[in-house]
């Protein structure tokens, strides 16, 4: 059974945090759908890799190279996404897209007023992700948002009423914009391509999205994928302060409320890579033969060095777990001590332990054991 150390501890923590985080963003997305079946892949391949199925797991080895790079081309859009997520240049260059002090309250008062007449809208507030990889078919606007700016371009029959409008930073900048479509299987069979579209752009991206629906004059918020009915301005209003406040000025929550949140996924996380640990770190690794040169300290006072066979040996290195670096990516020395060494001929066998390995690893040979050295005094000065 391995021995837990301090960076083993870090390192299941830190993966399982990366894996969480990359769950709630995908999790009601077709992604998490790919990843799960990937995991299963991987968990399949190390059974039968253990159990001593070659044919299988050469041919799921295999399969995996495939399946990554169909992985990199369908879902080329979600790896981007991600990767900007996981980006804090944003907040180096003050590119801060959640700015939204006020205007709210005008914007609620608009799309009740579009529910009432039974006009149709929809209305995507952007926050830290890009949408521009997610948008089609804009038109540029670059205008301060306002009732009356809604109300125009949402009238049936005018050029711009159909399709989503994109504000930032309290203007819209585009209007006409096609969003992409939910992929969900669950979604109510009432639900139009409005709130189709407002599902899916959410699914994608941190965006909020007001959706307004002609058929029942109804006014509902899309957020993180799921689709909420507002009853009054005064609701949507609080709800879309909150949510477009500035980070900063946002009440956090307790450490403690942060953690025991969502626990289920978490508890299932933190579980499994401790089991992938544990497989890989009872592994035993490759044994290989790593040149290691000889080094020496405490020669005798008033002697030198003057040769010595062989300047490097062969050590043989096995590694005790399967998490770690090759050995023969090692920067190895041999030290000895010639402290009792006399002038001229000295054979000194070289200890195992003289060779400092990292965690992980085990040295179990040195060839050749011994050393030949030659030792003389140094000349006297007159």
């Amino acid at each position: 059974m391995p021995q837990f150390r301090l960076q083993d501890i870090l390192d299941i923590l830190i993966m399982s945090i990366l894996i969480y985080q990359l769950y709630s963003w995908f999790r009601k997305s077709r992604a998490i759908q790919v990843l799960a079946g990937l995991g299963t892949i991987t968990a399949i391949y190390f059974i039968t890799r253990q159990a001593g199925l070659n044919m299988t797991s050469w041919v799921l080895q295999q399969l995996g190279t495939v399946v990554i790079v169909v992985i990199v081309v369908v879902f080329q859009n979600e790896i981007r996404q991600t990767l900007y997520r996981f980006s804090r240049l944003r907040e180096l260059v003050g590119v801060n897209s959640n700015q939204y002090s006020k205007g709210t309250a005008d914007i609620a008062e608009a799309v009740f007023s579009l529910a009432a007449s039974r006009c149709g809208a929809i209305i995507v507030f952007q926050r830290n992700d890009p949408l521009d990889d997610q948008l089609s078919n804009g038109i540029t606007l670059e205008a301060l948002v306002s009732t009356p700016l809604l109300n125009s371009i949402f009238q049936d029959g005018t050029p711009l009423h159909d399709g989503a409008v994109i504000i930032r930073d309290e203007r819209i900048i585009q209007a006409a914009c096609l969003l992409p479509l939910s992929d969900s299987q669950h979604l109510p069979q009432h639900y139009g391509t409005r709130h189709r579209a407002a599902i899916g752009l959410t699914e994608r991206t941190d965006a909020i999205v007001l959706v307004v629906s002609e058929e029942r004059g109804e006014v509902s918020l899309a957020e993180a994928g799921e689709l909420n009915t507002q009853q009054t301005a005064g609701q949507l209003t609080q709800r879309l302060q909150k949510l477009l406040m500035p980070e900063g000025q946002q009440q956090k929550r307790s450490f403690i409320s942060r953690i025991f949140s969502d626990l289920a996924p978490k508890t299932a996380i933190l579980l499994g890579v401790t089991i992938i640990w544990l497989l890989l770190s009872t592994r035993q690794g490759e044994v290989a033969l790593v040149p290691v040169p000889l080094t020496f300290h405490g020669i005798p006072k008033g002697m030198t060095l003057v040769r010595v066979s062989p300047e490097e040996v062969t050590v043989r290195l096995r590694s005790t777990s399967g998490i770690g670096p090759s050995p023969r990516q090692l920067d190895l020395t041999a030290d000895l001590d010639l402290s009792e060494t006399h002038e001229g001929h000295n054979s000194l066998k070289i200890p195992l332990s003289n060779v400092r390995v990292p965690p992980g690893m085990t040295v179990v040979g040195i060839e050749p054991a011994t050393v030949r050295i030659w030792i003389r005094a140094q000349p006297k000065q007159k």
